[in-house]
């Protein structure tokens, strides 16, 4: 075998049946391998796109996504998408081609050192200089990519590596990983779990907030969840890990969250936090968050308990070791006052929208939902479509939610519906995206028509870069700069034709109406065009800065709802 042979090969002892990627010189010794391996390769139109459909077959499937590209404008552009990587937690390994080793530091063509970039966006990066090294270090990049809390690694090989005579034997493919430096916690500390136990005995107003970890850990969640009768806010990652019409469910927390959510968060007196990260847009204003509520953080990464909310009980290990051991020392909850509260305002505070107005993407958003009866897997790219989606386009499953939170890459969306149509072969996919967005790796249309994917893309276009127009309209006295996009966007029902895919321009909710259910039923590969009002905004919002006890409710707003009675001994 040589150098390329030999990654291969080690791709297949890792159990890897599909890359994305894009051929270039510095990896041409890969790709003319590939053409024997059994290995399926997805050529995409883009790389950055290859990294996303990767970060998405991570998430749809528990198992890590590979994306290839080659060395200098191939590597970089695969940075936005391992950043996005690197900010969700997810599991992807990335393997690059470069110049040959002699050539490197020199500015050859297409040099680049994306070793040195990629470090502060991957959770661990090589360059491998040594053909012997290479069946070590695949082993390696997998372990420490799909072990811990989850994240990319990238695999830069130059050329002459690539192409060198393999001098091992099969024994040097059978890796035991030894990394000293690297040992993640997955056990809870029983003394810990203990203190944790009391915590939420003693608490008459407690919430469970669970983020993107209990993707993995759906079954614990929901065993845990309805043993201690706890109410569960999901965030924008963790949709999905509880089932979003269950009783129990309050819905998503923080700056677009529900009002239910953000009032549970400011009046409870605990918070069990479960696999999050209690980021600013789930927090707001990190002084006026839960300000009368003890925290417990369960989180397998160290670095995250009280990075930016003080854990009172920090639960170093992996959600399916801690919350069954949790849940074995707690009883049902006698919480009825509490549960009365928080019902009290789910009634006040239902999902709602204006419909005397023209099409609005909220109802877009509510067809799809009732035409897939919300079994099927969704992905988004990043506006005001995405908020809309997580609050009436839930799932209920683990790992059929899948968008960007951490860094709000728009262009994700298209790409990741690619990837979960690899993921869950068979499944339908919706892609709700924006006119704005999708227009960022709209080429990867060429790929779902090539590839003839099950995905239906639904395009809430209102004309406008719709979440920026509402922070202008809002909070720069209606300054609108650069954010009109319906005098250049194309037609976008005559591109996905002009790509031999099925598409459709919708201007009004009758023909929505009719068609939605239409196009679902055929399975896709579909595009619709829904034509939707200009200024519809989110509510409710949290302003930038401020808290999540100051929601800005919009036409929400019913009747006043008095606030919840402190609980007792909240100041002590």
């Amino acid at each position: 075998m040589n150098g390329a042979e030999v990654l291969l090969h080690a791709l297949e002892r890792q159990g890897v049946e599909i890359v994305f990627g894009h051929p270039g010189g510095a990896i041409m010794p890969v790709y003319d391998a590939l053409y024997d391996s059994k290995i399926r390769h997805v050529l995409v139109r883009h790389e950055q796109a290859g990294a996303h459909a990767a970060d998405a077959f991570y998430r749809a499937s528990g198992r890590p996504g590979v994306v290839f590209a080659t060395s200098g404008p191939g590597a970089t552009n695969l940075v936005t998408g391992l950043a996005t990587a690197m900010m969700d937690s997810s599991a992807v390994v990335a393997i690059t081609g470069n110049v040959p080793t002699a050539l490197i530091g020199t500015d050859a063509f297409q040099e680049a050192d994306v070793y040195g970039i990629t470090g502060p966006i991957t959770k661990h990066n090589y360059l491998v200089k040594n053909l012997a090294d290479l069946p070590r270090v695949v082993a390696e990049a997998f372990h420490i990519a799909s072990t811990g809390r989850p994240g990319p690694v990238l695999i830069d090989v130059p050329k002459d590596v690539q192409m060198a005579a393999f001098e091992g034997t099969e024994a040097d493919f059978d890796v035991t990983i030894d990394l000293p430096g690297y040992r993640p916690t997955v056990k809870g500390h029983a003394g810990q779990i203990r203190k944790a136990t009391e915590a939420i005995r003693a608490a008459e107003r407690p919430i469970l907030m669970v983020g993107g970890g209990g993707q993995v850990a759906a079954e614990e969640v929901m065993a845990f969840a309805e043993r201690t009768n706890l109410p569960v806010i999901t965030t924008l990652m963790g949709i999905g890990a509880y089932p979003a019409g269950a009783p129990q469910a309050l819905g998503m927390p923080g700056m677009h969250g529900t009002v239910t959510a953000n009032r549970a968060i400011t009046h409870c007196d605990l918070i069990v936090g479960a696999g999050l990260r209690f980021d600013d847009r789930v927090t707001g204003k990190i002084s006026r968050f839960a300000p009368n509520a003890k925290v417990v953080h369960i989180d397998i990464d160290p670095a995250e308990i009280s990075k930016l909310v003080r854990a009172h009980v920090p639960v170093v290990g992996d959600l399916r070791d801690v919350l069954p051991r949790l849940g074995d020392q707690l009883d049902r909850l006698a919480i009825d006052d509490w549960w009365a509260t928080l019902n009290d305002w789910k009634g006040r505070y239902p999902e709602r929208y204006a419909t005397e107005k023209p099409l609005v993407s909220q109802e877009v958003i509510e067809l799809l939902r009732e035409a897939t009866g919300g079994d099927c897997v969704v992905t988004t790219e990043v506006g005001q479509h995405q908020m809309f989606a997580a609050r009436l386009f839930p799932t209920s499953k683990p790992r059929t939610w899948i968008t960007s939170g951490g860094l709000g890459t728009m262009g994700f969306g298209l790409p990741a519906a690619i990837g979960a149509a690899f993921a869950r072969p068979g499944e339908t996919v919706v892609c709700v995206a924006g006119d704005g967005s999708i227009q960022m790796n709209i080429q990867e249309l060429a790929t779902i028509a090539k590839n003839r994917l099950p995905i239906v893309i639904a395009i809430a276009n209102n004309g406008v870069l719709g979440m920026v127009r509402q922070w202008q309209e809002l909070f720069h006295a209606q300054r609108y700069s650069e954010i009109f996009l319906a005098d250049s966007n194309p037609d976008f029902a005559k591109l996905a034709e002009a790509y031999g895919i099925e598409g459709h321009n919708v201007h009004d909710r009758e023909t929505a109406r009719r068609l939605v259910p239409e196009v679902l039923a055929r399975g896709g590969p579909a595009l619709i065009n829904f034509v939707v009002y200009e200024a519809e905004k989110v509510y409710p919002m949290v302003p930038s800065g401020a808290g999540v006890d100051e929601m800005l409710i919009g036409d929400q707003e019913p009747d006043p709802v008095p606030d919840a009675p402190e609980p007792a001994g909240a100041k002590a």
